[in-house]
């Protein structure tokens, strides 16, 4: 199963940080290889904010589209998603958020299997580039939206 991490210090402050992350259907706007995104359901219960939506991921002639289960622990500053449907044999990703001196370290680790055996060995191949990718979205995502010049 591919398997990665990433952390990186962005200078904004966590609670930014956070809600951008939580921001799913403005994902096809700046992360890469992000087509499409749709939240379908967004409810508080207690400390967790929990919905479910879709990605759809693709490049070229490969497209798909997978469901997922977000939850955000409010107390543990911390978004943990699983997949209920799609490609995916198994997901969990797993971002952690900590703030100091209005620089956040966020770490963000990603295990997954595709249900198709070939493309599961091609993306474990590029997957650590693809994730680094993803994560250099976000900072300039960040960067653009709260970095004061």
């Amino acid at each position: 199963m591919p398997k990665a991490s990433v952390k990186r210090l962005i200078e904004c402050k966590k609670e930014q940080l956070i809600e951008l992350v939580l921001d799913i259907e403005k994902y096809p706007i700046f992360v890469p290889f992000c087509l499409g995104a749709k939240v379908y359901e967004k409810k508080n219960q207690g400390d967790l904010l929990l919905m479910i939506a879709d990605l759809t991921i693709g490049k070229g002639p490969f497209k798909d589209t997978y469901k997922s289960d977000v939850k955000f622990n409010k107390k543990e500053d911390s978004i943990f998603v699983t997949n209920l449907d799609g490609p995916l044999k198994h997901l969990e990703n797993k971002w952690h958020f900590k703030e100091v001196n209005k620089i956040t370290e966020v770490s963000f680790e990603v295990d997954f299997e595709l249900k198709n055996d070939f493309l599961n060995i091609v993306m474990t191949k590029s997957f650590k580039f693809g994730l680094d990718k993803i994560a250099d979205a976000f900072q300039k995502r960040a960067n653009e939206l709260f970095r004061k010049t």
